[in-house]
């Protein structure tokens, strides 16, 4: 609600978004979706007409629980979970959302400057989060003896799954250069990336808290 954008400028933001460093499937989806207008009514967008609570097939529930048998620490992967979890609890929310109250109105921000912040910010987390499930492969992989090559892994999975994206190159190529990587982040390549979105990540967190 802080920048005010329609489903049609939002999508156009996904859409950009997927013609760089963030492609991936799940943002090229999301441009798709926001962008579909309601065939049934004929009225508005079918994004708007789709109930906001989500169930779970347990995937979620299992990598978090399997991080913490193998002491293996996924904050990012562990929060998406609550986030679903809260999501599928809509009657709570809706009481809650009448007590409850945010801020009156939204916040003066630069659109521009904020939507740059927010791509950066994004491009980190799913740094974060490629880095946190990595970790549960190869920690995994080494308490069991599978040798696991996690080189390969991140390029099967560029060639079609709910996680491709184009972020899974330099995944592949940072572990065929070092294969006991201690962690993504580390690598000179991410490293260096993360440090250059700190400060938009930053400015998110703070807008949001806000």
């Amino acid at each position: 609600h802080v920048l005010c954008m329609s489903n049609e400028e939002m999508a156009a933001v996904f859409e950009d978004w997927n013609r760089g460093v963030l492609a991936s499937y799940l943002i090229e989806i999301t441009a798709k979706i926001l962008a579909r207008k309601d065939d049934v009514t004929g009225a508005g967008y079918l994004v708007d007409y789709i109930l906001d609570k989500t169930g779970s097939k347990g995937t979620g529930r299992w990598a978090v629980q399997e991080s913490a048998e193998q002491n293996v620490a996924s904050p990012t992967i562990a929060a998406s979970l609550d986030s679903r979890y809260i999501s599928s609890q809509k009657d709570e929310r809706t009481v809650a959302s009448k007590v409850l109250k945010g801020p009156a109105a939204p916040q003066k921000v630069n659109k521009k400057e904020m939507l740059g912040c927010l791509g950066k910010a994004l491009y980190a987390s799913k740094i974060c989060s490629y880095a946190q499930g990595f970790n549960l492969v190869k920690d995994t992989s080494d308490a069991m003896s599978w040798d696991i090559n996690l080189s390969e892994c991140a390029r099967i999975w560029k060639g079609g799954c709910i996680i491709r994206a184009k972020l899974l190159g330099k995944i592949q190529s940072a572990y065929s250069a070092n294969p006991d990587l201690p962690n993504l982040m580390v690598d000179p390549t991410f490293s260096a990336i993360l440090v250059e979105c700190a400060e938009s990540w930053r400015k998110i967190v703070i807008t949001s808290m806000n």
